[in-house]
């Protein structure tokens, strides 16, 4: 079990005291207070190494299957035992241009919390530092420790929307850009960004209602006072929303205006072909005709025939040419 256990301390009066080995003597003196809980972290723990936390917390069977699985949307349960809470931290790589999302299950009951954490986004480090340098939220018992770690992965939300928007500013700017830089944008390019908008917003949208129920009464194991943290932790999300549907709109404006540019640069396009065809019709023409061998032909036996022949067809080009470029065609 070692390997996979990031930490595991036993919490009195907001204070860490002991790093236990036993979790089920650490968990029996926990409960022997009012004001002490175990707090044990995992890190992707196979099915025989969740079984003897599974055996001590008494969790049940269907929220370990979801722990182990770690393919879950973000959501609440409430059991008999305890409170599951999934979350889903995202991690965004600016330069790399890359959305992962990892897994984090929070399990609160009587004078313990259990988290699990699946993939490489980590918020539980800081959670624990912040936490036991705040004594007075601490207080709150297993309760607190839900709220950091939702606080926490919502507040980074906040982090990447606003890095989203950097990146969609840059898109948009490369989209609207003079027709020489319009090469470098692409429709796959925006398809790409769209994507990972998507899946920013699988990891907020669904988080909404089990962040809404933590903030109303009724609940077990949840300390009456942390119901104004889990407030701000609503208002936060909302915000994230706000930003994701704002996201997902502007793409949506983004490529509808590529698309329409592209229409435009291909009309262009044809244009000049028309152009250059209707161009190279002209002598093409006239050269066809005095290819006919015929005898009695304009200028055929003219001395200056050729060079006045090939005279008119530059005469011809050169009209062509003016009135195409007056159109704006060339």
């Amino acid at each position: 079990m070692r390997e996979v256990i990031v930490d595991c301390a036993l919490y009195r009066h907001g204070h860490r005291t002991e790093q236990p080995e036993d979790f089920s003597a650490a968990l029996h003196r926990a409960r022997s207070f009012d004001d002490a809980f175990l707090w044990v972290g995992l890190h992707e723990p196979t099915e025989e190494e969740f079984a003897r936390i599974t055996r001590d917390f008494g969790l049940h069977p269907l929220a370990v299957e979801d722990s182990l699985h770690a393919h879950q949307r973000p959501k609440l349960e409430v059991y008999a035992d305890s409170l599951f809470l999934v979350l889903k931290p995202v991690a965004y790589d600016d330069e790399a241009a890359t959305l992962s999302t990892g897994e984090l299950m929070v399990f609160v009951g009587d004078s313990f919390v259990l988290t699990v954490r699946h993939g490489g986004a980590n918020p539980l480090g800081s959670v624990r530092r912040r936490l036991e340098e705040d004594p007075e939220v601490l207080r709150h018992g297993p309760t607190a420790v839900m709220y950091a770690v939702s606080d926490t992965v919502v507040d980074h939300y906040l982090d990447v929307a606003a890095a989203l928007h950097e990146d969609l500013d840059e898109l948009e700017a490369a989209v609207f850009a003079k027709e020489a830089r319009l090469g470098a944008v692409t429709a796959g390019r925006i398809y790409e960004f769209k994507r990972r908008a998507l899946e920013f917003r699988r990891a907020t949208m669904p988080l909404t209602d089990p962040v809404t129920r933590l903030t109303g009464a009724g609940l077990p194991f949840v300390h009456r006072d942390s119901r104004l943290f889990f407030r701000d932790v609503a208002d936060h999300l909302s915000r994230v929303n706000e930003q994701v549907e704002s996201i997902d709109r502007l793409l949506t404006d983004i490529l509808s205006a590529y698309l329409a540019q592209m229409g435009v640069r291909q009309n262009d396009d044809m244009r000049k072909i028309s152009a250059w065809a209707a161009m190279f019709a002209v002598p093409t023409a006239i050269a066809g005709v005095y290819g006919m061998n015929f005898d009695h032909m304009p200028e055929l036996h003219w001395v200056w025939g050729y060079p006045a022949t090939i005279l008119l067809m530059v005469a011809i080009c050169v009209v062509l040419f003016r009135i195409f470029k007056r159109r704006d065609w060339f």
